[in-house]
Order: structure tokens, then C-alpha cells, then sequence
């Protein structure tokens, strides 16, 4: 019975490391590249395990790339908040 090739999650990688953080979007890409080969080469148990890990890499890019926004718009808010207060327009 031939087992189904598991998803490489390229297309969402590289858009990760375009628009989210590109540390964790270049190493998803690595994982998901190996998918396909590892499946051409029967390695069933690997495609499995690196299309997991593209996922992970993947989802973690987009989790810092939302804590960096929100990091970044509480940073700003608390600066128009004092010069609010401050009067220093």
C-alpha cells in the first residue's frame, strides 16, 4: 500500500521568511525541501518527520513575527501615552 506524501509546507515557508521572520522561515524551507526527496526516496518515516518539522519552524515564525507587532504597537502606544500626558506635542 503506498502511503500518501505528507505536505511540505514550502509555499508557506517562504512566505514566512518574507513577510514574518526570516530566521525561522529559512529553516522551515530547509525541512520542507527535504520532504519531497526523502518520499521519492521511500523514506516515508523522514518525509513525515521533516514535513512536522517545516510545520513547527513555520508556525514559530509566525508566532514571533505577532509578538513582535504587539511588542512593537505597546512600545509605541506607551510613547504617544506619555507625550499625551506630558503635553509635549
Amino acid at each position: 500500500m503506498d502511503q500518501v506524501q505528507p505536505k511540505n509546507y514550502l509555499i508557506e515557508s517562504i512566505l514566512v521568511t518574507i513577510f514574518c521572520c526570516q530566521p525561522f522561515g529559512i529553516v522551515s524551507i530547509v525541512y520542507a525541501s527535504q520532504v519531497n526527496s526523502k518520499y521519492a526516496l521511500g523514506d516515508y518515516e523522514g518525509a513525515k518527520i521533516a514535513s512536522k518539522n517545516a510545520r513547527k519552524w513555520m508556525n514559530w515564525g509566525i508566532i514571533a513575527a505577532i509578538v513582535s507587532i504587539v511588542g512593537i504597537l505597546i512600545l509605541y502606544g506607551s510613547m504617544l501615552a506619555t507625550l499625551i500626558s506630558s503635553n509635549s506635542f
